[in-house]
């Protein structure tokens, strides 16, 4: 609760007040209250209800990153001929590269306790905010989709240990046991379940799911060492790419795929941080949580899937599959029910959460968070995510790398227009008022649509997939490019859409007429935030 000091600080005109934190928090919603483009999902946290911790956001991350997705994108770095040593440099480097543009977008979310929709509207305008959101939105989806494919195959080996081969055998429908699809219904529906509950259990599932995840995987890597003789066999395995220009080839790629991994969670974190206690409590979090998670189950993975390679012969880059030929059956119970338990953490906080709000944000009156949820469901099955992980080439150079570079685009504009443009000075009722000064020509701010479809064009328009080493197509896209001119800069699509992106929209500002506002519209009030900053608390 706050202190009467602080609640007098608030009094004065301005509807907002900055905290000594540098926090700030919405007075006087009544301004706003019957605004189209406000519900109590999209308005600001009430400092009271900051409470998450450095603790809850490392936690966060963790329940995030080990999950199935981050052990395939290790795995098939191997798979396609890294060694150890050259997968697990590739994918450390990646998420240091993505925290950056995580952690200046989260300080907004902080700031002002707005989610990644309302953020957007500074810059793309009230109805342009609804682009990013929903790019982001089906993005996530797709990840949706693919973490319930995931989740529903080792619900379909577990009911499969148990019930034998009259369900393992089942007759097939769409090229797919109609057992598997039954099991993938039946893992969907609980997920919709649980996120009918909202945030908070959300923040209870991350708090002991992640530490599950993180145990069953130091007892798999256990056994497939002691299986493949020790440590020995399997860091001696030589790199197909060898380190000349056959591995940097795969490596510029591969490391733009490794960024995009989390280029969705790097737009939405203000979904998460506006519940932060403060800027030091959100951004220590993430800085313990993301680079040392990710680079803990990217080792675990390495070295369990070159093990497999010793053991059988060949990478097993699926761990379902992987856990499904251990020869005891309590093992492979207890190693699919983590994999469940993990898959449906990462699911409910890095896919369902934030593209619930995006839904919201396009039709606040008609889509609440829990019927965002629902939406967020129903379009992970459309997209067919059993297609996006018909193999590791498509999973890693043909949906990450590809996304990835639209989103960067995104992220380009936001950290362009809140850093550099606006100083990170919001109004925040603006933000949601019809007509205010985010409001820009009919809710739309063209200079951040030119800038978002330039910088994606730039990234991904030459998206090309190398054919296998058997000839055969390697993924979506034509050899050649899609645009065959921009073939070449495919390969860096992350850097080229961000840098693209920012560029044009700060050159569109300047000289392209009227663009965001580059400061807010008043000066707010000034409250100190003794009673709610932990002590030794600072603002970054």
């Amino acid at each position: 609760m706050e202190t009467e000091q602080a609640r007098a600080g608030s009094q004065g005109d301005s509807p907002q007040r900055t905290l000594d934190d540098g926090r700030v928090e919405l007075t006087d919603s009544s301004q706003i209250a019957g605004s189209r483009f406000y519900n109590d999902e999209l308005a600001p946290t009430p400092i009271e209800q900051r409470r998450w911790t450095t603790y809850n956001y490392a936690a966060l991350w963790i329940g995030m990153a080990f999950c199935i997705p981050s052990y395939m994108l290790a795995a098939g770095l191997v798979t396609i001929g890294m060694n150890w040593v050259q997968a697990f440099i590739t994918i450390t480097a990646g998420n240091l590269v993505v925290l950056i543009p995580m952690l200046l977008n989260s300080h907004a979310g902080t700031k002002y306790g707005i989610p990644f929709p309302v953020f957007a509207r500074a810059f793309f305008g009230l109805r342009g905010a609804n682009l990013a959101a929903l790019l982001r939105a089906f993005i996530a989806c797709g990840w949706f989709g693919i973490q319930t494919w995931i989740g529903g195959q080792a619900t379909y080996a577990i009911i499969g240990s148990l019930a034998g081969d009259g369900w393992r055998d089942a007759a097939a429908l769409a090229g797919q046991p109609w057992t598997l699809w039954l099991a993938f219904a039946l893992f969907w529906a609980v997920q919709m379940v649980i996120i009918w509950r909202g945030m908070e259990a959300v923040r209870k599932l991350e708090n002991w799911a992640a530490p599950l995840m993180v145990a069953g995987l130091l007892l798999l890597l256990g056994y497939m060492l002691v299986k493949a003789g020790g440590l020995g066999p399997v860091l001696s395995q030589p790199s197909e790419l060898g380190w000349g220009l056959g591995f940097w080839a795969v490596f510029t790629p591969s490391l733009m795929a490794m960024i995009a991994f989390w280029a969705t969670l790097s737009l939405n974190m203000p979904d998460f941080t506006r519940f932060g206690a403060g800027q030091r409590t959100q951004a220590t979090g993430q800085i313990l949580g993301l680079p040392t998670s990710m680079s803990a189950i990217a080792l675990l993975s390495i070295l369990i899937t070159s093990a497999s390679a010793v053991v059988f012969g060949e990478p097993i880059w699926n761990p379902v599959d992987l856990i499904s030929q251990l020869p005891n059956p309590v093992a492979v119970l207890v190693g699919l029910a983590i994999i469940i338990l993990a898959t449906i953490s990462t699911n409910l906080a890095a896919n369902v959460v934030s593209p619930s709000y995006d839904f919201s944000n396009a039709l606040p009156r008609l889509i609440s968070f829990r019927v965002g949820g629902l939406i967020t469901g129903v379009i992970g099955v459309l997209i067919m995510p059993w297609e996006l992980l018909a193999n590791e080439r498509i999973y890693i150079f043909g949906w990450l790398q590809f996304y990835g570079g639209v989103l960067a685009a995104v992220a380009g504009v936001l950290v362009g227009g809140y850093w550099i443009r606006n100083r990170t000075r919001l109004e925040l009722t603006e933000l949601y008022r019809e007509g205010g000064a985010y409001w820009f020509t009919g809710g739309w701010d063209w200079r951040a649509l030119v800038a978002t479809v330039v910088g994606a064009v730039l990234a991904v328009g030459g998206a090309y997939s190398a054919p296998n080493p058997d000839g055969s197509p390697g993924g979506p896209f034509p050899e050649d490019g899609l645009i065959a001119f921009l073939k070449v800069l495919y390969d860096y699509s992350w850097v080229v859409g961000i840098v693209a992106a920012m560029t044009v929209y700060l050159l569109l500002c300047a000289f392209g007429g009227r663009g965001a506002p580059s400061a807010a519209p008043t000066s707010p009030a000034v409250a100190p935030a003794s009673a709610t900053v932990t002590e030794g608390e600072a603002s970054v």
